[in-house]
């Protein structure tokens, strides 16, 4: 029996997915161009500082394993909302007072953020024909990045004319949007409904079935694997490099352009916008360009740009233009690919599930300590040059494991059930 989907391509659930994305980077790139005034005023140094801009990405290391089971148990759709609310509800606390507030704020934020991180990637796969995975992933990945660049762009002005507490709360507007697009594509009801929902599908008959997808690795005789798959472990690996760089670059890139360019706080915000810019060439060319010469192939040039950025700030800081472009690019396709790969490897909704907590969980453990790790690399130096190798480092392990899990698992057949 050949099974097909049901419904037409989701538009509503297209726009839903992008305007989630909008929620789950912006808040937390928001704090990167007030470094310096949320420093002065909070009475925090840099090592403390780079502490704060990481909790979120240690929560996502931390809390992965409990959203990935709190998904299983409420559903998709469930936990999607709720994971809404929770970063409006951080975002709120973050932007209250002082110091004991922005962390406790952060932390609740980064908690709820984790939910959505592990949810979208079942979502897209349960919602989504698989032909349009990819550019819905792109699109996916594109939001990201285009909130960071608005909140970059937008949020040191906002402090200088209305304080840096006002200026984090103004991005609470982006999760009220998303909550609405939420409830638009799937109703309230089933929204808020808790647990798991089975998808409809229609046999070539035209006969209308629930199925449970958690049951397919075993109508294909194929046993679901996560930690003993080299794939995914090689895949979790190129996330951590991944996340390492981004973060790390997302945390600094600033306070490089005002040390090292002399630019001042404002300008050094709006410029360093360009790497979240750039990422949006990356996340929807990526699919594009892998449809045509493979993916491998297009992880093999997303790595050499990502290699390009501190590489390039190091020898020639005064291109920095140049490298922020490349290394934005890079990190949009990166991270689309390795979302596609996780869509590709998975064959059922709970296989999925447990592979983007697995990968995102890793990836997040580590990727965590850089803007600490970058920030007091400065602190013990005084210079620039330290911390831009450590992010060369988390670039290289982006393309040695990620080159060869695409590999990898582009030579296993696609799952092709759904």
């Amino acid at each position: 029996m050949q099974l097909t989907s049901r419904r037409p391509f989701p538009w509503a659930m297209l726009v839903a997915i992008v305007l989630i994305g909008f929620i789950l980077r912006g808040p937390i790139i928001a704090v990167a161009p007030i470094s310096g005034i949320m420093r002065a005023e909070l009475g925090l140094n840099a090592a403390q500082f780079g502490l704060l801009t990481s909790l979120p990405v240690l929560c996502f290391a931390v809390i992965t394993p409990f959203a990935s089971y709190f998904v299983g148990k409420g559903g998709a759709n469930f936990s999607t909302m709720i994971a809404i609310i929770g970063v409006g509800l951080g975002s709120i606390i973050r932007s209250a007072g002082g110091v004991e507030a922005v962390f406790v704020g952060t932390i609740i934020m980064g908690a709820f953020i984790t939910i959505g991180n592990v949810v979208i990637p079942v979502v897209i796969r349960r919602d989504i024909p698989p032909e349009r995975v990819a550019i819905v992933t792109g699109s996916y990945t594109s939001a990201l990045n285009v909130s960071s660049m608005i909140t970059s762009l937008a949020t040191a002005p906002i402090a200088l004319a209305l304080g840096w507490q006002i200026a984090l709360l103004s991005w609470t507007g982006f999760v009220v949007i998303a909550a609405i697009g939420r409830l638009v594509a799937i109703t309230p009801r089933a929204a808020f409904r808790f647990g798991p929902v089975k998808p409809l599908i229609e046999t070539g008959a035209g006969d209308t079935v629930a199925i449970d997808t958690s049951s397919v690795p075993a109508l294909n005789g194929a046993r679901p694997q996560t930690w003993r798959d080299a794939s995914a472990v090689l895949l979790s690996l190129a996330f951590a490099g991944q996340a390492f760089a981004y973060y790390g670059l997302t945390a600094w890139f600033p306070s490089i352009l005002v040390s090292e360019d002399g630019l001042s706080v404002t300008a050094a915000g709006s410029s360093s916008s360009i790497f979240q810019i750039a990422a949006v060439v990356g996340a929807l060319g990526a699919p594009l360009l892998s449809k045509r010469i493979g993916v491998p192939i297009t992880f093999g040039i997303v790595a050499a740009l990502w290699l390009s950025c501190p590489l390039g700030l190091l020898v020639s800081p005064q291109l920095w233009y140049v490298w922020g472009f490349t290394g934005g690019v890079a990190q949009g396709g990166g991270i689309t690919l390795v979302f596609m790969l996780i869509v590709q490897l998975a064959m059922s909704g709970t296989h999925a599930r447990r592979l983007s907590a697995m990968v995102q969980g890793v990836g997040y453990a580590l990727g965590a300590t850089s803007p600490t790790l970058i920030g007091a690399a400065h602190d013990a130096t005084g210079a620039w040059g330290l911390p831009l190798v450590v992010v060369g480092i988390g670039t290289l392990t982006f393309t040695v494991a990620g080159l060869a899990g695409a590999i990898r698992a582009t030579r296993r057949a696609p799952s092709a059930a759904r």
